[in-house]
């Protein structure tokens, strides 16, 4: 039973990858197309353009497109300006990709930012699809967490075998508590376990959501993981103590000029190297990952613009290739979540400095 669920897994898995890959080939061919349309020459083919397209946020979720048909979700357009007020409309009104029309005053621009045709200033409060997944991660974690939480209250998984999700959540959580709080916070691990496990889970739900095809690659935005990483810092800050501040603004057993260029260098490193090394990785490492799919997919069509031959040869090694690097992805997914808790973990425990009474055990760690 356990090799046909994990063979059953792999073939969905591959499954997702293969649509994701046409999804994204009748996309790249249909851009092309509209190009050759718009312009009535062949165009050549700018990868790096499409690449970036597929990663920005945007007002609606495209799937695929073939031929004149687009599977796209719209998603509703909240725009106010001083001279129209608020407007409220779905963004299908701007029309596809290639042909894009003016509605009620507005326009979608290339870099997908709406603006007035007027020249006044537009106010953007839209829900893009950065936005609208990031409500559905925040729904499934909190009735998936609700959902085992009532299970515990009713003695499920306590006096009983835990069942359901139950089985996949307990040892996160276990792991989370034992490899990341206990360690670095020690005696005071339980008041920032819900933090830890909330961070874990919602950054881990919008990583393994980023791989679906047509989905938003949500921590791949930097105002989302600048959010995150600000409200660790909030964290970290009300974690503080008097000596931890005596160290910063006075370091002990070094002389005074020494202290006078160590003052600014460890307030630097607190209040923005830290959380910036918080925001950077997470964003950097889960768009490095959609980048490189695209670019596997998109050198089909390089070698299919130089013959038709050998964009069809090379296809098999490139479907080979995003295969492997989705399978990878999905590991990424994990990964990062666990750096991003284990180094909020660790930068709480540097707070506590001088209350080693408080911390049993904890150690500075770094992870690179």
């Amino acid at each position: 039973m356990y090799m046909v669920t994990k063979r059953f897994k792999s073939l969905v898995v591959l499954a997702f990858s293969l649509f994701l890959i046409m999804g994204s080939t009748f996309s790249f061919a249909q851009e092309t197309a509209h190009e050759g349309t718009a312009e009535h020459k062949e165009e050549k083919l700018d990868p790096a353009k499409i690449i970036m397209d597929h990663i920005k946020d945007d007002h609606e979720f495209h799937f695929f497109s073939v031929g004149n048909f687009h599977a796209t979700l719209p998603l509703p357009v909240i725009l106010y300006t001083a001279s129209k007020g608020l407007s409220v409309f779905s963004s299908s009104q701007f029309g596809h990709e290639g042909h894009r029309i003016i509605y009620n005053g507005f326009e979608s621009n290339e870099n997908r930012e709406i603006i007035s045709s007027d020249g006044s200033k537009v106010y953007d409060f839209s829900l893009t699809k950065n936005v609208v997944q990031m409500f559905i991660a925040l729904a499934i974690l909190f009735f998936l967490m609700k959902g085992i939480a009532n299970k515990y209250k009713q003695g499920i998984g306590v006096t009983s075998a835990p069942k359901g999700w139950q089985n996949a959540i307990e040892p996160v959580i276990t792991f989370v508590r034992d490899e990341v709080a206990k360690p670095n916070l020690g005696k005071k691990w339980l008041r920032y376990m819900p933090y830890l496990l909330t961070v874990f889970f919602f950054i881990l739900i919008n990583n393994l959501f980023g791989l679906l095809p047509g989905s938003a690659n949500v921590t791949g935005n930097t105002a989302f993981t600048a959010v995150l990483g600000i409200i660790s810092l909030i964290v970290i800050l009300s974690s503080t103590n008097g000596h931890f501040w005596g160290h910063i603004f006075w370091p002990p057993g070094v002389p005074i000029f020494v202290k006078i260029i160590l003052i600014p260098i460890e307030l630097l490193g607190f209040l923005v190297i830290k959380p910036a090394a918080l925001i950077i990785r997470l964003f950097a490492n889960m768009v490095a990952g959609h980048i490189i799919i695209l670019s596997f997919i998109s050198l089909i069509f390089i070698f299919g613009a130089m013959a038709k031959g050998a964009g069809w040869g090379f296809s098999p090694i490139s479907v080979l290739f995003t295969v492997f690097i989705y399978f990878i992805e999905l590991l990424v997914a994990f990964i990062q979540a666990f750096i991003f808790t284990n180094l909020t973990a660790v930068f709480i425990g540097q707070a506590f400095e001088g209350g080693h009474s408080d911390v049993d055990g904890h150690e500075d760690a770094v992870i690179i």
